[in-house]
């Protein structure tokens, strides 16, 4: 069975993410960051927490990673590298997955030019090793990095991430691919 590692989520969209985060736009003499562009430091409430405040930014990039996260999720070409994480979920355990949203939110935040948030999970190349990740249910190969592409762009246009933007995804994404694919 074509398996994804847990962490390519995290692979993905940082690669995306930061490389983006390059074609900045100039404004007089700031530069604006791809986490700018998506809202940025602007507070509004956290629709999973209405009693809290969220950077818009990071509310977009939650958004869109967590809408990836299902889509693998119910994608049986590549979610068994989640068998831990499905197996706590249907259990009604979803301590797993909001730590997989915070540490994948926490990280493409930091890699999209976020100033308030640090990233302290593993290397890429660390959390797609099974030895060094006991929630990582096997290695991945290329296929399975190419499926996972296919469902970040489904996650995004999920969110109404722009077409031109979504074009950019493949050839971001793939710059992690000696990283993750391990297999």
């Amino acid at each position: 069975m074509k398996k994804v590692v847990g962490a390519t989520v995290v692979a993905g969209f940082v690669v995306v993410m930061s490389l983006m985060t390059s074609c900045k736009k100039s404004s007089t003499s700031t530069t604006m960051t791809l986490y700018d562009s998506l809202g940025g430091t602007t507070m509004v409430t956290d629709p999973i927490n209405t009693s809290a405040k969220i950077e818009k930014g990071r509310l977009a990039i939650r958004s869109v990673l967590d809408s990836t996260i299902f889509v693998i999720a119910g994608d049986t070409a590549i979610n068994g590298f989640f068998t831990v994480l499905l197996s706590e979920v249907t259990s009604g355990n979803t301590s797993g997955y909001e730590a997989l949203s915070k540490n994948l939110t926490d990280f493409v935040c930091v890699a999209t030019g976020a100033k308030n948030f640090t990233y302290g999970g593993k290397s890429m190349v660390a959390a797609h090793d099974p030895s060094q990740n006991s929630r990582m249910n096997g290695k991945a190969d290329s296929h399975d990095f190419d499926v996972f592409v296919a469902d970040l762009v489904i996650g995004a246009k999920k969110n109404g991430v722009s077409d031109q933007l979504i074009g950019q995804v493949g050839a971001l994404v793939n710059t992690l691919r000696s990283q993750v694919v391990q297999k």
